[in-house]
């Protein structure tokens, strides 16, 4: 389970070690308004240092919901391993907090995915869908 966690889960290489001595991802507390809630790490834009890490051109948005979507995953793995600690693993709570885990898992997923398919800019799919949007206009001189 836990080379599970560290491949689907980049930033869960930090572990600390619980109660029962399982380990488990780190926990990370992020307020609103925190140079990490807006995206920066040490005064630069994540964007920036996913574009470096990643080798290839990255928007911000899409950055900080890669970010937001790998935090909402150790949360829920946090929650759902603390859930199961003192019930059996086929119990009710322990199973939806497990299903939980694999939903944010696979919206991450999805959103690899579609950045994978899609090359090219965001706002392309926005203007398939509204063509006459003032955004998607295409002016000819």
């Amino acid at each position: 389970m836990a080379s599970l966690l560290s491949s689907s889960c980049p930033s869960s290489s930090s572990s600390s070690l619980l109660r029962n001595g399982s380990s488990a991802l780190a926990m990370r507390v992020i307020l609103p308004h925190s140079p990490e809630f807006l995206g920066l790490r040490r005064g630069k834009p994540t964007a920036i240092l996913a574009a470096a890490a990643a080798g290839g051109k990255r928007y911000w948005g899409t950055a900080i919901r890669e970010e937001k979507l790998a935090e909402m995953i150790e949360k829920k793995v946090a929650e759902a391993m603390e859930a199961c600690e003192g019930e059996a693993l086929g119990s009710e709570g322990c199973r939806v907090a497990w299903d939980e885990v694999e939903e944010v898992s696979m919206a991450k997923a999805d959103l690899r995915r579609r950045i994978a398919d899609s090359g090219a800019d965001p706002l392309e799919h926005f203007c398939q869908g509204n063509p006459d949007a003032d955004e998607c206009r295409i002016y000819e001189d």
